[in-house]
C-alpha cells in the first residue's frame, strides 16, 4: 500500500463518485434525482470495496486443478459484500421509486419543496 494516488487511482474515483452522489442527494429538490444520488453513493462503495478486496497476482478464489495455497486466491468477503449490497440496492431502489410514483400521483410534482409545502396546508 502507498500514498501515490495513481497507485490508487481506483479508490480515488470512488471517493470522487460519492462525492457527486452525495452532493446531488442534498442539492437537489427532484425526488427522481436524488435517487440517481443514491445510486451513485451505492456504485461508489462498490467500487471501494471492490478496489480494496483485490490483489494483484492473484486470482478467483475457485479451486481449479492442485492450487490449495491461500496466497494463491483474493479474499472472497468483499466480493460477497459487494453482490449483497447490489441486491439491497435494487430492492431499496425499487421502494423508493415506487413511492415516488405514488407521490407523484398524489401531488402532481416531484419536487420536494412543494410536497413538504402541500403536507404542511394538508395539516393545518
Amino acid at each position: 500500500m502507498g500514498g501515490n494516488l495513481l497507485a490508487n487511482y481506483g479508490e480515488a474515483v470512488a471517493m470522487i463518485l460519492f462525492g457527486i452522489g452525495f452532493s446531488n442527494l442534498l442539492l437537489q429538490k427532484n425526488l427522481i434525482k436524488k435517487i440517481i444520488g443514491l445510486n451513485i453513493m451505492d456504485t461508489a462503495t462498490y467500487l471501494f470495496l471492490a478496489e480494496k478486496g483485490y490483489i494483484a497476482g492473484r486470482i478467483a478464489p475457485i479451486v481449479v486443478g492442485n492450487v490449495t495455497s491461500v496466497e494463491a486466491y483474493i479474499n472472497p468477503v468483499p466480493s460477497g459484500l459487494v453482490l449483497t449490497g447490489i441486491v439491497v440496492s435494487v430492492s431499496v431502489t425499487a421502494l423508493m421509486l415506487s413511492l415516488t410514483i405514488r407521490l407523484y400521483r398524489k401531488y402532481h410534482t416531484l419536487d420536494m419543496d412543494e410536497i413538504s409545502t402541500m403536507l404542511k396546508k394538508e395539516d393545518e
